[in-house]
């Protein structure tokens, strides 16, 4: 079969040695990253799909599920009793999001409906229980907890907090601590990685709160309403976990296995507020043990508006046009489950690899 080459993988010095020796085993992984991205999950559907339909099910080693955002609901469908069907209920209900034009409600109101429909809809009562207690899946969703101004829903109080700790990160990441704290809802220990870097508490998951923790995950302040007071946990006002965590400070995996990246790029930043700071971005001694799967440059380049899927299309198209286009990438990155099946199954397992020196 001719595979059209359009995925970039990334391996670090560590994950390139292992490699090299043993394949493209799934074992190898013990960690599992689901950045921050909101709609871009739609541009590598069909990696997703080979990944936890597929690749992931070769095997019965425990992992570690670390999601902020809309990571977290993607690794939700990972751990439910059918994931590959979990996630494609997940991807066909962000698809098909749709509201009517003449709905008097706020935008806010609106997407925060939006954001409750789809948590609904594929987010059952079987999935709650098997994610909780999943034999083999831990998963971590990642939450950030507002503090000061930042414990506000909106308004001009919300608006300060947020501009002083955009003006404090500037200057120091850990400056950030002041603003928000990280709160890890966790069905079990945190093994991958060890928050050091922030006040983090760690909130056992539960029923109660799921899908609360996975709301809150995904708040983007200004957006949406975020989420109050969630079970279990410190009182307070609850924001996206990309807030603190957008794509992962790699400086806290403390893990000897290696971590599998499916994600949207190959730059890898550490919070919300560094992505216009280059020098914020996680470095090469901290990709030793990272696979990173990205849509390539010359992939990009053949998709309708040479790009994936982002959460601007809802403001510059209109939903038919946001509908189609969206469609459009979905079946396109069928050749990103092709390219990364071909890697995985080829005799010469480094080969197609870029190797971080």
């Amino acid at each position: 079969m001719f595979v059209r080459w359009c995925i970039t993988t990334i391996v670090g010095k560590v994950a390139a040695t292992r490699i090299a020796t043993q394949g493209w085993s799934p074992e190898l992984f013990s960690t599992l990253i689901s950045a921050s991205g909101g709609a871009k999950i739609l541009g590598i559907a069909h990696l997703d799909r080979f990944l936890f339909g597929d690749y992931l099910q070769r095997t019965d080693h425990p992992m570690g599920l670390y999601g902020s955002s809309i990571g977290s609901w993607r690794n939700a469908a990972l751990a439910s009793p059918s994931p590959l069907a979990s996630l494609l209920r997940l991807q066909d209900l962000y698809l098909n999001q749709g509201w009517d034009e003449a709905d008097p409600r706020s935008a806010g109101e609106i997407v925060d409906d939006l954001c409750e429909q789809v948590i609904a809809g594929y987010c059952d009562d079987a999935l709650i229980n098997h994610l909780c207690q999943h034999p083999r899946f831990t998963s971590h969703i990642v939450t950030a907890r507002g503090l000061g101004l930042n414990n506000n829903r909106r308004g001009v109080a919300l608006g300060t907090g947020m501009a002083l700790s955009a003006m404090g990160n500037l200057l120091s990441r850990r400056l950030l601590g002041k603003g928000f704290q990280r709160v890890v809802f966790s069905s079990g220990p945190s093994v991958g990685f060890d928050f050091q870097d922030f006040n983090t508490v760690h909130v056992p998951l539960a029923a109660a709160n799921l899908k609360g923790s996975l709301l809150a995950s995904g708040s983007i302040p200004f957006l949406m309403s975020g989420q109050r007071d969630l079970p279990g946990a410190p009182k307070g006002q609850y924001w996206d976990g990309g807030v603190i965590d957008y794509h992962f400070d790699l400086e806290n995996y403390v893990d000897e296995g290696l971590v599998l990246y499916p994600h949207f790029t190959d730059r890898v930043i550490k919070g919300w507020f560094d992505k216009g700071l280059r020098w914020r971005q996680n470095q090469s001694p901290l990709m030793d043990r990272i696979v990173l799967l990205a849509p390539s440059a010359s992939y990009l380049a053949r998709l309708p508006l040479n790009k994936i899927p982002d959460r601007g299309d809802f403001n510059k198209m209109s939903q038919s046009a946001r509908y189609k286009y969206w469609s459009a990438c979905v079946d396109a990155s069928l050749e990103l489950a092709e390219s990364f099946d071909s890697i995985v199954s080829e005799s010469n397992p480094m080969k197609n690899v870029t190797t971080i020196n």
